[in-house]
């Protein structure tokens, strides 16, 4: 009997091993394949950011992302810029759209998802299905109305035509998404609040505002993204060198006419992606919560 336990216990400890080194192999290869699948969709960044240490022939001459002999000369040239303004002057303006845009959006697209959310009045239906409608149209389709409003207010060659409609709640995507967050919200607290004889704007600054922090913090990185990135808008409606936010400032980087140096171009593209990159980071687990919260109904 003892002979008998005691191999079932060598025989439970061999499976128990078996059982063990087949996971960890296991493991093995799922890191191995993240690693690689990871490597192939960092490339192109890490690529961007070896080049940008490179000389101009040096880039077309070693195609790898390790720079032979690493220069800041391409930061250096770049950051001068072929104007009389520096890279620097440009990151400036972009702050400038950014900021009013983001605030602008927080604000308007929390207070029209709050009347959605939680008050009743005639045509809501109506409104609610309009405003989603416009999710399904492409920008092209409202530039050129855009445009011509915008020329008959005198707003062309200003950062106004950029923020003021995200100020006026103009993104549907971000009301959409903040009206799914407050579904998910259990009305207690602001009852509550209202015994205690809160009004409506005192229950949204002080008991909404908090719980939707996430989803908030989701929406100003959204934007913040978007608008770092946004080309076509500044080119429609800035026409004066010295209001070009950085996408437009790396547009005048490429001369056709000329032969001009990739490596000044690369090391200000590195400085552009920077931004949104430490950003997103840094709010990565808030924009994950918002995201995740955000897609559940209560």
């Amino acid at each position: 009997m003892v002979e008998l336990d005691s191999e079932s216990l060598i025989a439970s400890r061999a499976y128990a091993a078996r059982q063990l080194r087949s996971e960890r192999i296991s493991a093995a290869i799922r890191y191995a394949l993240l690693v690689a699948v990871g490597f192939v969709m960092l490339y192109p960044l890490i690529w961007l950011i070896g080049a940008s240490l490179k000389t101009n022939s040096e880039i077309f001459a070693n195609p790898g992302f390790i720079p032979d002999e690493p220069t800041f000369q391409g930061y250096i040239d770049g950051w001068k810029t072929s104007t009389p303004y520096t890279f620097g002057h440009f990151f400036w303006n972009t702050f400038l759209i950014i900021l009013p845009k983001t605030i602008g959006t927080a604000i308007s697209a929390t207070a029209v998802a709050y009347g959605f959310a939680r008050f009743e009045f005639p045509g809501k239906k109506i409104l609610f299905g309009t405003l989603i409608a416009t999710l399904l149209l492409p920008n092209v389709v409202t530039r050129i109305p855009q445009y011509l409003l915008f020329r008959d207010i005198g707003w062309l060659d200003s950062f106004l035509p950029l923020w003021v409609p995200s100020a006026l709640a103009g993104d549907a995507f971000f009301v959409f998404m903040l009206v799914q967050f407050l579904r998910a919200i259990p009305r207690d607290m602001e009852e509550a609040a209202r015994v205690d004889g809160a009004n409506s704007f005192q229950t949204l600054i002080f008991i909404i505002v908090p719980m939707l922090a996430p989803a908030l913090i989701s929406v100003c990185l959204f934007q913040f993204m978007w608008t770092m990135n946004d080309f076509l808008g500044p080119l429609i409606y800035i026409s004066s060198v010295d209001k070009y936010p950085v996408s437009l400032a790396l547009k005048l980087s490429i001369d056709t006419t000329e032969a001009f140096e990739w490596n000044r171009i690369l090391a200000m593209s590195v400085l552009a992606l920077a931004p949104a990159l430490i950003v997103f980071f840094l709010a990565q687990k808030y924009f994950i919560e918002g995201i995740s919260a955000g897609g559940v109904k209560g």
